[in-house]
């Protein structure tokens, strides 16, 4: 196995005299992907800023490869300073690189560079930030909720870049297929300590299981043998001093682990107040459309949806989810058709601004708008901190201000608001943004069981998947189409992903063909994906060409087209996309190899 380029080893924290990490352990080799997952609070975010030097543990060594470049991904990324993104990215290069790179990348991400740093929106700033840690090729990328803000168009694209990089990567995230897609190797942190298994996410649920219910069975068998012991104690001290005297200590032991023993956080209890039942039909819109400045959001919509629906809507940032949610659920007038809502519709609504919550309000306040400690649910009187349990809030967090909370913590708070209020109609706009997947879990089975009917935008794949009978999606020019089943049904029935909205909405961003011979010699200098491109043909080529050989060897056998027609057919269509395709990929070697040799000696070539 290859030596590590990062190590942490007994890493040890304390916040405020509760111990945080008590013996975390991570180590990252050369290309590596390793996701590391945890409860919210459990210290995931703390051990990624120790393993970049931003923070010092209490105890344990960090070691870094020399010359090992790392890079880390915050949550929130500090733009002080610059004056534009592209600056902002480009003083994350290293001396040598290109600094086109920086360009390329950010235009890659839907930014221009010009952008200024002091009014981005939340997913202009991941982009932005993406593209600073992304742009000088690290040797390690710790990657904290890296999706947080994306749409789904960025977060596919990102997943792709990330599949072809040659850096190790540490990923914290909650989505479950980005996670699943990219890793290799899993790292648990659990109560301040960290369990690894060499195996990707997408079998870290079971794995996890199985070991907390190991530990349920230990913990069991620790409290029968101290009743056997006390038993003991009480009627069975007759044999001698040494041997009692033993006993008593290994009690005393056995007590000692029971009484330090600390348990697996618990789970959310999420529970929706239900309002009296809405007709059958919750929602029709006829032919309804909407414009913004001459540019069509919806246009000629028309739809049905009926008690008990679960409606995902997804799209690429822009193309008009919240205006569609706002037409259908009437809080917004359509410029043309008809919206007509349902018998005894009662909404609630669950925004993706976490920042609409008053920073001074405290969580008490918060849950019970100021009047009292008692929150109705369901039309029952409860108290705000037997409530707050429900949502993992510690009864001592009842007056904490809200600028105080985590992003989880208040993603929970905006759940608690919304779940208090009767409805039988649920809109939910990035429900799953900063949530813990064990969370994750308890409102998709809520969600499930709810009684009414649910519309929602969400980023996240997964969840798609598992809760929509249905999902919405934008078309180009205002048509948005609807398709029977979760995200990845969409995806089949639509023979393409969300990127061809996002082209059709920036009209102004033209697909360059690939380059000729000829046409690359214009060129100044190599890009980033110029180089990677020059370096990956040749081995690129080299396996294309030996299928293709495979293929020819199956095809000169002369009773290949007598025993099997259709194989033959099928090989020799196969032969002549591969030969197709060897043919571009020789032309673009050429054409890259004369653009390499015509800037070595270009400045910042």
């Amino acid at each position: 196995m290859a030596p590590p380029l990062l190590q942490l080893k007994d890493i040890a924290l304390t916040f405020g005299g509760t111990p945080l990490l008590v013996g975390a352990e991570l180590s990252v080799s050369s290309g590596e992907r390793v996701s590391l997952v945890g409860r919210n609070g459990s210290g995931k975010s703390t051990l990624l800023r120790i393993a970049a030097g931003l923070n010092e543990p209490d105890r344990g060594t960090v070691f870094v490869q020399p010359g090992a470049l790392v890079r880390y991904l915050p949550q929130e990324p500090d733009f002080s300073g610059f004056a534009s993104t592209r600056a902002y990215v480009e003083a994350g290069l290293k001396p040598a690189d290109d600094p086109y790179t920086a360009h390329y990348l950010l235009e890659q991400l839907g930014l221009t560079g010009e952008e200024d740093p002091a009014h981005l929106s939340g997913g202009e700033a991941r982009r932005a930030s993406l593209a600073r840690v992304l742009a000088p090729s690290p040797d390690i990328l710790l990657l904290d909720e890296p999706t947080n803000h994306l749409d789904l168009p960025t977060i596919e694209w990102l997943e792709n870049e990330l599949e072809s990089s040659r850096s190790a990567l540490v990923i914290i995230s909650h989505d479950r297929r980005f996670l699943s897609n990219l890793t290799r190797a899993t790292v648990w942190l659990d109560r301040g300590v960290t369990r690894r298994i060499e195996r990707g996410f997408a079998h870290f649920e079971e794995w996890r299981d199985q070991l907390l219910a190991e530990e349920e069975r230990e913990q069991h068998k620790l409290a029968r043998k101290i009743a056997a012991e006390q038993d003991w104690m009480r009627y069975g001290v007759t044999g001698r001093r040494k041997r009692n005297m033993r006993r008593v200590g290994e009690l005393a032991a056995l007590r000692e682990r029971r009484d330090t023993y600390r348990g697996a956080a618990g789970q959310a209890n999420l529970t929706a107040t239900s309002a009296a039942p809405s007709g059958v039909l919750v929602i029709e819109a006829t032919g309804i459309g909407k414009s913004y400045d001459g540019r069509a959001i919806v246009a000629d919509l028309s739809i049905r949806v009926q008690r008990g629906d679960r409606i995902g809507i997804v799209g690429p940032n822009g193309s008009g989810k919240t205006t569609l949610i706002g037409l259908l659920t009437g809080a917004l007038e359509p410029d043309s058709g008809t919206v007509r809502l349902g018998a005894n519709l009662q909404v609630a609504t669950l925004t993706q601004h976490r920042d609409s919550l008053d920073p001074d309000t405290t969580v008490t306040d918060a849950l019970t708008g100021g009047a009292g400690d008692t929150v109705m649910v369901n039309n029952m009187p409860r108290h705000v901190v037997t409530y707050m349990k429900d949502f993992l809030f510690a009864p001592e967090q009842a007056r904490t201000p809200l600028s105080k909370l985590s992003g989880g913590e208040r993603g929970r708070l905006m759940l608690a608001q919304v779940l208090a209020k009767p409805s039988n109609l649920l809109v939910l706009d990035e429900p799953t943004n900063d949530l813990d997947m064990e969370t994750l879990d308890v409102l998709e089975d809520m969600l499930a069981d709810y009684s009414g009917t649910v519309l929602l935008i969400s980023h996240d794949r997964d969840f798609l998947d598992r809760l929509v009978s249905g999902v919405m999606a934008p078309d180009g020019n205002g048509r948005w189409i609807e398709y029977a089943g979760g995200y990845s049904d969409m995806l089949s029935q639509r023979g393409a992903d969300l990127t061809r909205e996002a082209q059709r909405a920036a009209p102004t961003k033209k697909e360059k063909p690939a380059a000729t011979p000829a046409q690359a010699s214009t060129r100044r200098r190599m890009t980033f994906k110029d180089k990677h491109a020059l370096e990956t043909l040749p081995a690129t080529i080299a396996r294309m060409q030996q299928e293709a050989a495979a293929l020819q060897a199956r095809l000169n056998d002369p009773d290949f087209y007598v025993k099997d027609r259709s194989a033959f057919e099928k090989a020799t269509l196969a032969i002549g996309e591969l030969q197709q395709k060897i043919a571009a990929a020789e032309e673009q070697w050429l054409a890259l190899e004369i653009l390499r040799e015509e800037t070595s000696g270009a400045p910042g070539a």
